[in-house]
């Protein structure tokens, strides 16, 4: 057997790079010849190889490909018709254009194309449909997948490298001064709630009125600059500048810093295919208020404080509990730590990869 990672562009520090990267070292470490597959890569040191060269390597019938699906890629759906051996779309969702409508019509464009894919993926029928949750599991049935085929595994990470990782000295100093430190940690996206975040930490200022900061951590997009800019103007309109830290390109060690600062994950995403750092919220033991959408609270299960709706006052208010109430903390703190041991640690994932693909022994 051989086996093919394929996906349009690879980059390491990005959740499905890093999904990547795990499939790779899992596979490898079986004594299985394992190759990515790409058409870009951004900041990598792993080998890649040109999609064109995918089938000669691994198109026969005892081989492997693992397609990871997030944006629209004919050049795929191509490829997964062709091959002959055993065939894995790893599904990690793509946002609704909705989100996007007057705000990039590129972006409108892409997701609209990725999604009128689906059905197209989930008629080829492969041997496995691997979904990062059963939120995103349940598109690919509604679409037509089989159901029997449809299989979960959150994805892999790099958590435990992030653990391993010396922290930022001088901005653990910044953020260790005795203030509240609220973190949000994902890109810059109109799916993100940045808006309704800051409602909800302004509430919380008002209300509560404790020397707080917003730490938000997470890369931009040149094409999504009026998000970004209503996020500043949303902050200037609650007299907040102060108290917002931006950290838009965050390296591992200002990473760690933030989340070992940090007092409280604030989440108000309005659509999650799964949502990585709430799990290395619960590795780092940090508290996790949250907007009960999509993936969410599949994610977080019992560990953290979650709400369906995204009512300023109640987050601002669970949040000063979380802060105030040292049994609460302690609770979600072990039970985040809990929850990472058991469902999002290494181990656990390779282990449930191999048996999802037939090859634990």
């Amino acid at each position: 057997m051989k086996a093919a990672l394929l996906l349009p562009v690879f980059a390491s520090r990005d959740a499905i790079g890093a999904d990547v990267l795990g499939m790779l070292d899992c596979l490898t470490a079986r004594g299985i010849e394992t190759r990515i597959f790409c058409d870009g890569r951004d900041d990598v040191a792993t080998p890649t190889h040109p999609v064109s060269e995918l089938l000669r390597f691994a198109g026969g019938p005892d081989d492997l490909i693992v397609y990871h699906y997030s944006i629209g890629w004919p050049e795929a759906i191509e490829i997964l018709r062709k091959a002959r051996g055993f065939r894995v779309v790893r599904y990690h969702n793509i946002t609704p254009p909705a989100f996007f409508e007057g705000i990039s019509p590129l972006h409108v464009d892409t997701c609209s194309r990725g999604r009128a894919e689906i059905p197209v993926v989930a008629s080829l029928g492969c041997e496995l449909y691997l979904a990062d949750s059963s939120f995103n599991g349940g598109e690919l049935v509604a679409d037509g997948a089989p159901r029997d085929s449809v299989q979960v595994l959150p994805p892999f990470h790099r958590v435990e490298e992030l653990l391993d990782r010396e922290a930022d000295l001088a901005l653990l100093d910044e953020l260790g001064d005795g203030t509240f430190n609220f973190l949000m940690v994902g890109r810059v996206a109109p799916n993100k709630g940045h808006l309704d975040l800051v409602d909800a930490f302004a509430t919380y200022v008002d209300r509560f009125g404790d020397d707080a900061r917003l730490v938000l951590i997470g890369k931009t997009d040149v094409h999504l600059r009026a998000y970004e800019m209503a996020i500043h103007e949303r902050i200037a309109q609650h007299r907040l500048g102060h108290r917002a830290r931006w950290l838009l390109v965050a390296s591992e060690a200002e990473l760690k810093a933030a989340y070992l600062a940090s007092h409280v994950l604030m989440l108000l995403s309005r659509h999650e295919g799964f949502c990585v750092p709430l799990v290395e919220a619960m590795a780092f033991k940090l508290p996790i208020v949250a907007r009960a959408c999509a993936a969410v609270p599949e994610t977080i299960g019992d560990a953290g404080i979650v709400w369906p709706d995204a009512d300023p006052l109640l987050f601002a208010a669970s949040a000063n509990r979380v802060l105030h109430d040292r049994e609460l903390q302690w609770r979600l703190q072990e039970r985040g730590a809990a929850r990472y041991r058991a469902e999002f640690a290494p181990a656990r994932l390779q282990e449930r990869f191999v048996a999802l693909l037939g090859l634990a022994r």
